[in-house]
């Protein structure tokens, strides 16, 4: 559907969201990019906080496959100017041909208010940053601006994304909310949709596990005015969430549950599904768990 403005680029039907090994060593993170490329997934989308600089991070994890791509999902505009954010995908396109899709977004208030901005107007930066990003200066080898996509909730930022960029990627999503960003972005554009994954026979059992990612995700309050703008009410959201809105965003349960979910976000219009893998030991990378769910969708190892 929407790949075509990735270029070169073949993202996969399936990636998976780098957080559970944001605190992990390098050779463990490579190590499991290197599982994921043997599976068969796609892309591994790699976040930024106040840890691994993530273009320092997506070289690291790009080096050590070969087929496989990395996303920043999202690299922050508060971190770094417009220049910078250009270049440093400048520098991984150049490096990794075909294989880095650039994320961006606006963020959460508290984190770019830690480092000195101003967030009261963060869809006006995003516009204003987006055209800097087109027309920065750069004096390296040749190389093109690899695909940009938004990290995008609301009505504007997915429109945005439609109209400035490769597409959008929604993070702490329903199904709801991935049919109403396909329908904002239009057909071309790309769209990856987060699903976090449990592993688990029970409703119970799943939220024994799943409730550490609900409640610190109701803490933020993008997410928390999102799911409201889309009509979950104020007790839905109090951490860690009701059993509604936990089934609404979380794929459990048995092999098959999990693979419908899926495919809901695709029927959505989802280009690419991408698992947020929740183990029962977040100390512990998600290895078990890349493998179930690999078999569950049907990959075929490389």
């Amino acid at each position: 559907m929407g790949i075509a403005r990735l270029g070169g680029i073949e993202p996969g039907r399936f990636g998976v969201f780098a957080g559970p090994l944001n605190d992990k060593p390098s050779e463990v993170q490579r190590e499991f990019a290197r599982r994921m490329e043997r599976l068969g997934y796609g892309t591994l989308w790699v976040g930024e906080g106040v840890g691994p600089e993530i273009f320092a991070r997506s070289a690291i994890l790009l080096a050590a496959t070969e087929q496989l791509v990395v996303a920043s999902g999202i690299a922050n505009i508060w971190a770094r100017d417009p220049t910078a954010m250009a270049n440093g995908g400048r520098t991984l396109a150049e490096a990794f041909p075909d294989r880095f899709i650039l994320g961006v977004g606006v963020g959460h208030a508290p984190a770019v208010r830690a480092r000195g901005h101003d967030y009261s107007r963060p869809f006006s930066a995003m516009q204003e940053y987006l055209p800097a990003m087109e027309t920065a200066p750069w004096r390296g080898v040749a190389a093109p601006m690899p695909p940009v996509v938004l990290a995008a909730l609301g009505p504007r930022m997915a429109t945005l994304a439609g109209t400035r960029t490769a597409g959008a990627y929604p993070y702490f999503t329903t199904v709801e909310h991935v049919r109403e960003v396909r329908g904002l972005l239009g057909d071309d554009p790309f769209l990856a949709a987060d699903l976090p994954v449990v592993i688990a026979p029970s409703l119970e059992a799943a939220r024994a596990v799943g409730n550490r990612h609900l409640a610190f995700y109701l803490g933020a309050e993008n997410y928390r005015n999102n799911l409201l703008r889309i009509g979950w009410q104020t007790g839905d959201l109090e951490p860690p969430g009701s059993a509604e809105l936990f089934d609404a965003i979380v794929a459990w349960g048995e092999p098959e549950r999990i693979a419908a979910k899926t495919d809901e976000r695709f029927a959505a219009g989802a280009d690419q599904v991408v698992f947020n893998l929740l183990g029962p030991d977040p100390a512990v990378p998600p290895l078990a768990e890349l493998e179930t769910v690999a078999s569950i969708v049907g990959l075929r190892p490389r």
